[in-house]
């Protein structure tokens, strides 16, 4: 995997049924695999974050950004991606 396709999704907001799948929907349509994910829900907060690879996706990263804020006003999330070395530099020490 190439580290320039690598792609952090962030996913925060009230707990409910079918975000995993919502989110997951949407990268599979694309053909954006998903490497590493981690979830946590505090009290009715659900957060979870995504490594995905973009490398053989059928769509471009903006227009992913695009399909994934969509799927998160429908789900009544915030849902962002952002290139990963973009997301490292952001949350440096």
């Amino acid at each position: 995997m190439d580290k320039s396709t690598r792609v952090v999704v962030t996913v925060i907001g009230r707990d409910r049924v079918g975000i995993i799948a919502g989110v997951s929907g949407v990268l599979a349509e694309a053909g954006v695999n998903i490497v590493d994910i981690s979830q946590t829900l505090m009290q009715d907060l659900f957060t979870m974050i995504m490594m995905v690879d973009i490398g053989g996706a059928r769509i471009g990263f903006d227009e992913l950004q695009s399909r994934l804020a969509v799927k998160g006003e429908e789900l009544g999330m915030r849902i962002q991606a952002q290139r990963e070395d973009v997301f490292s530099y952001m949350h440096r020490i």
